[in-house]
């Protein structure tokens, strides 16, 4: 696993950090993924949480920890969860600090089935979240049939959104349902100053990015508090 964090710029705290496949000789996610099928994939899933969760024990993150998971992977949400709770238990790390993450770009074989463990992973004490809002086949749609705590924007989005007043009114639209539904916005894949200061007008708290720190593998990577031009720390 590589690490990335997640800011909230109300206070410069990291919020969370990602939890991003990689192999083990540093390969990424791409090409691990590519070799995901319908007869590994329940194994590759169970290994990455509980990887995760190791991990996050060994590197003491103090915050929450997102961790990717595969839906079609989870044939019963109870019985698929118990390998992260033991491991949870056997590394010491807190439940109520992990949040999952479906990415909008898988399809879904059964949304009642995506449901179901979303309900399942909330009485547990997890957060859930949709990755890659935006970029998939189902956006709004998918909100819905039910709702995340978070979702996170996808970089298609927020890419050059300072100069590109479409983007611009897409995102507020979104940032409008969210606040209707009391769900966090992450804008993910930030890399400017001008789209951050873009974002932070919007009114949007939390980001990953380049712009703060790349993914680092199995170590959690300094952030860069972007300051604006004349040195003064951005702040919504």
């Amino acid at each position: 696993m590589a690490f990335q964090p997640i800011v909230d710029l109300r206070d410069n705290s990291i919020f969370a950090y990602e939890a991003l496949v990689r192999g083990c000789d540093g390969t990424g996610a791409a090409a691990i993924l590519g070799k995901v099928n319908e007869q590994n994939r329940y194994a590759f899933d169970q290994a990455c949480r509980v990887k995760a969760v190791e991990l996050a024990s060994r590197l003491q993150i103090p915050c929450f920890v997102s961790i990717n998971f595969l839906p079609n992977a989870v044939y019963q949400a109870a019985t698929c969860i118990r390998a992260t709770l033991e491991a949870a238990r056997r590394f010491g790390f807190p439940t109520e600090r992990l949040i999952f993450e479906i990415t909008e770009n898988e399809e879904l074989v059964d949304k009642e089935h995506l449901k179901s463990i979303i309900r399942e992973y909330r009485l547990k004490g997890f957060k859930t979240a949709i990755d890659d809002f935006g970029a998939g086949y189902s956006g709004l749609n998918l909100l819905a049939e039910f709702q995340p705590d978070i979702i996170k924007l996808d970089m298609s989005l927020v890419r050059n959104i300072g100069t590109d007043p479409v983007r611009q009114a897409i995102v507020q639209g979104i940032l409008g349902v969210c606040k209707a539904l009391k769900i966090e916005v992450i804008a993910e894949g930030v890399e400017t100053h001008a789209e951050l200061q873009q974002l932070l007008g919007f009114g949007i708290n939390f980001y990953q990015g380049y712009l703060f720190a790349k993914p680092e593998y199995e170590t959690l990577p300094d952030v860069q508090w972007p300051t604006s031009d004349n040195g003064v720390h951005f702040s919504p």
